[in-house]
């Protein structure tokens, strides 16, 4: 058995290649060689993989990724969610974020969880349509192939709406996604779910179809009149209908003014490699380059593992400090965004560090965090085109199957995105993170996340990389940029065993094969709290994310891309061979 796990996980590790032929004059690699892409589904990887074969560009592939991820992957992401768009626009040489995060509905208030006495209603703020904040993924849709996109909507969008017309197979990972207890009873409470993704009330079999004819519908009417085919019309009646008759708080309105925003990505450098990432409401850009900032004091390829690991494991929780202390949506909160990522911030928070032994949260939490004063469950995927546009894409609905509620006759799973905000500070969401006053919810106001998608630039070589992972996306990516800048490519940083610290609880998670004996035992000897992960889906799973990166090497023009093996994702590079006509 163990030998049939590892060849399987060889096969998951290594790229399928394909390729044409086109002219080559003899210049500079001034453009990729290919075109490539990762995700964490076969048919999304296939679809975007089609679109960039048919002419269109990688933006025009993210929009078929995307959608038809909505299809395959219900228990990630879907049009019911949300996301964050990472493009680089070749031509314009520009980088830009797409804010297609969720946002409250008007008639949301901070106590709208909270009973008489002021405690947390349990589960209120992760089940059913009050959980829901108005969808943000169709309008990015729109927005991208608007603005971006070479392809109509109804080519881009066309391998998703054949898939849930035709079903897609369940497979085992399915079925995991499904087996969760807990999820598998509030599915079974709303009928519109169950009869989606249940066969008679029970988890599908392996092979079982599953059809989505309302959802095919919708993409439809996507495809045909843009995002009005979304926020507005029919679509937008049904939904607004069936969430307000099951307890929600959706207005027409507040479908009809949403808006996507496009904001500047943030940008850092780690010794020599530019790291460029995802600006508030995300939190994962943020916490990324402040824990790199921390470590630029450290040569870190100098020091014995258990230390390394010590100083690494600081950083996240003093980012992960600042977090709960600062970050919010910036429309609504003044963020010191200029102070957390300057060096001065930086050296402020190593004094926090011991050499030797590992700082307590409790002790952060009684410090003042402060500033002197001086002039961030979910999927991922990545591509690249040959034309040197990028994309990296993080897309959500929070925990499996979101809110478990689908808006019967539109085949919309909604999310839970409202636990992202902080429901009452002090008190933990879903993925144990504690939230502060910045992050409280207030009507139209978009929430605190993780999400992080990113690009790593050095002399030679340029990453796309991201991954879902609800708070442990930030740490994620702060291991696979380490590997980056020590010349590891992405076969490595997608497959690296994985630890984290989020500040509270005060406890170091791990990967089982993160740390071998002798590690445990130093890290606990200077005072860690050890945890070896234990998966969020239930089942056997030891492990947590789903990374997808790719790599463009421009001094010798190679093209590699790759899916986090311990997953069912693909990874696909087409490489354009050169004849030289010079």
């Amino acid at each position: 058995m163990e030998g049939l796990k590892m060849i399987s996980q060889i096969k998951r590790l290594c790229c399928v290649f394909t390729f044409a032929c086109v002219s080559f004059s003899g210049q500079a690699h001034e453009h990729p060689p290919g075109f490539a892409v990762a995700s964490a589904s076969t048919y999304a990887t296939k679809a975007g993989m089609a679109i960039l074969k048919q002419g269109g560009n990688a933006f025009d592939a993210a929009i078929a990724v995307t959608s038809v991820l909505a299809v395959t992957e219900p228990y990630h992401s879907g049009l019911g969610g949300g996301g964050v768009w990472l493009l680089y626009d070749a031509q314009k040489q520009k980088n830009i974020l797409v804010d297609g995060r969720e946002s409250a509905p008007g008639a949301a208030s901070k106590s709208m969880y909270l009973d008489s006495q002021g405690k947390v209603i349990s589960e209120l703020s992760l089940f059913g349509p009050l959980a829901s904040a108005i969808p943000g993924e169709p309008a990015a849709i729109a927005h991208i192939a608007k603005k971006y996109g070479k392809l109509p909507l109804y080519k881009t969008l066309a391998p998703a709406i054949q898939l849930a017309k035709s079903g897609f197979e369940v497979d085992e990972h399915y079925r995991s996604m499904i087996l969760n207890k807990r999820v598998m009873q509030h599915i079974k409470g709303y009928p519109s779910t169950a009869k989606i993704f249940l066969v008679k009330d029970k988890i599908p079999k392996v092979g079982d179809l599953i059809v989505q004819q309302d959802l095919a519908y919708t993409l439809e009417q996507l495809a045909k009149f843009g995002r009005n085919g979304f926020y507005q019309g029919k679509v937008a009646e049904k939904l607004v209908s069936e969430v307000r008759k099951s307890g929600g708080i959706w207005s027409l309105g507040d479908l009809k003014n949403y808006k996507v925003i496009e904001r500047a990505p943030l940008e850092g450098e780690y010794r020599g490699t530019k790291v460029i990432t995802t600006p508030p409401p995300s939190a994962g850009g943020i916490a990324l380059l402040t824990m790199l900032n921390v470590l630029d004091d450290y040569d870190l390829q100098d020091i014995k593992q258990a230390e390394r690991t010590h100083l690494i494991v600081e950083s996240m929780r003093l980012a992960y400090w600042d977090r709960s202390e600062f970050l919010g949506d910036p429309q609504f909160v003044k963020i010191p965004l200029k102070q957390l990522l300057s060096s001065a911030h930086a050296k402020r928070l190593r004094k926090h560090i011991k050499p030797d032994k590992a700082t307590l949260s409790s002790e952060l939490a009684q410090k003042e965090n402060s500033f002197e004063d001086t002039s961030e469950n979910t999927t991922h995927f990545s591509i690249i085109d040959q034309q040197g546009n990028r994309v990296a894409a993080t897309l959500s609905i929070n925990f499996l199957f979101g809110s478990s509620f689908v808006a019967d006759g539109t085949g919309v799973l909604l999310h839970h995105q409202m636990d992202d905000f902080t429901v009452k500070p002090g008190e933990k969401n879903v993925f144990g993170l504690v939230g502060g006053e910045a992050n409280q919810i207030a009507a139209n106001k978009r929430p605190l996340s993780s999400m992080a998608p990113t690009f790593l630039i050095n002399k030679e070589r340029i990453a796309v990389l991201g991954t879902p992972g609800g708070s442990r996306i930030p740490t994620m990516l702060l291991l696979s940029t380490l590997a980056f800048v020590d010349e590891k490519g992405p076969l490595s940083f997608v497959s690296l065993p994985r630890f984290h610290h989020q500040y509270l609880p005060d406890v170091l998670q791990y990967e089982s094969d993160a740390f071998n004996k002798r590690i445990r035992a130093k890290l606990t000897k200077m005072g860690y709290r050890l945890h070896k992960i234990r998966s969020d889906y239930g089942g056997p799973r030891l492990y947590y994310g789903d990374m997808q990166g790719l790599e463009w090497n421009r001094k010798n023009d190679t093209l590699l891309a790759a899916s986090d093996p311990r997953n069912i994702g693909l990874a696909e590079v087409h490489y354009l061979l050169k004849t030289n006509n010079s």
